[in-house]
């Protein structure tokens, strides 16, 4: 199996997990572009469904993290990846583009707590932004396995969780908004589905 070097003084990693790290690379930029692209509130009636993709696809790709055997690197120290991203602007703007859907009811744990707390999805995708980025930065400078090993470790402790609860009212939202509708456009539109 050839091994990937990074950057200097960072230890190699195998081809499996160079791939893994380049997958997992483009996968992030691609969730950050989105969130971003969201948050400038210039995609009206698109921006939940394209939410609803960036989540679905950031988890498809934290479940491949987790699949995998623990990342273990050599240090038993995690070496500086710079300043944490500032993100509040875009939590803020997130929060304004999400007017009236940011709120929702959430469970701390449905195994070990089961009480409701307060979530918001602004909050959420947020949180789930800056973990990703943590890694990327670690990825950015050559340090692959540095880099697999956050994104594994807080897919599992946080980000992970929080995308799960952003993809679950991600869903429910568009859930509502194409079928609460009143019984008779629903007789109407049956009607017609059955009678072309």
């Amino acid at each position: 199996m050839a091994e990937h070097r990074g950057a200097p003084g960072v230890e190699p990693v195998g081809e499996e997990f160079a791939e893994l790290a380049a997958t997992t690379a483009a996968e992030v930029r691609a969730y950050l572009a989105t969130v971003t692209e969201v948050a400038t509130g210039r995609m009206d009636s698109t921006a939940l469904s394209v939410l609803l993709l960036a989540v679905s696809q950031t988890l498809v790709t934290g479940a491949r993290l987790g699949a995998v055997d623990d990342v273990v690197p050599a240090r038993r120290f995690e070496p500086d990846a710079g300043p944490d991203p500032d993100v509040d602007a875009v939590r803020a703007s997130l929060a304004n583009v999400l007017e009236g859907l940011d709120d929702y009811a959430d469970v701390v744990d449905p195994l070990t707590d089961a009480k409701l707390v307060r979530g918001a999805l602004s909050d959420d995708l947020t949180s789930v932004a800056a973990d990703l980025e943590h890694g990327l930065r670690h990825h950015d400078r050559g340090d692959l396995t540095e880099a697999l090993w956050w994104w594994q470790f807080s897919y599992l402790s946080s980000w992970g969780p929080r995308a799960t609860a952003a993809l679950r009212v991600l869903q429910s939202l568009l859930a509502h908004l194409r079928l609460d509708v009143d019984a008779e456009t629903a007789s109407d539109a049956e009607f017609d589905a059955l009678h072309p």
